[in-house]
């Protein structure tokens, strides 16, 4: 299921929640980024338009929404990305691998 549709049918059930701790990759799947946020679609785009030249996912390319988390307070959120940094590869690609098998990129922009 795409993002977008992932989105509106979340949006149709009212639990949209405005905090998600997130995973995005590069293309070959082995560089990882862990981030949180209270936009996903708008910071997924800015992940793939590479705004920050210098920054860690455009000198790496890590453009492909993998996973996401939501919660309902930047609290948890923050402590969520905090604790998944601190994993280990192996467990980060588990975790992974229970939503997305295929590590398919999760969002589909207009």
């Amino acid at each position: 299921m795409t993002f977008e549709l992932l989105y509106v049918l979340r949006m149709k059930e009212n639990s949209i929640t405005p905090y998600v701790t997130y995973i995005m990759a590069n293309s070959t799947n082995a560089v990882l980024y862990v981030g949180v946020t209270n936009d996903l679609k708008r910071r997924v785009v800015e992940h793939k338009s590479e705004i920050n030249v210098k920054g860690f996912t455009a000198k790496y390319h890590v453009d492909k929404l993998v996973y996401f988390e939501e919660f309902q307070s930047i609290t948890d959120a923050i402590a969520r990305e905090k604790q998944l940094k601190h994993w280990n590869r192996q467990w980060k690609n588990a975790l992974i691998c229970k939503m997305n098998p295929e590590w398919n990129d999760l969002f589909v922009g207009e």
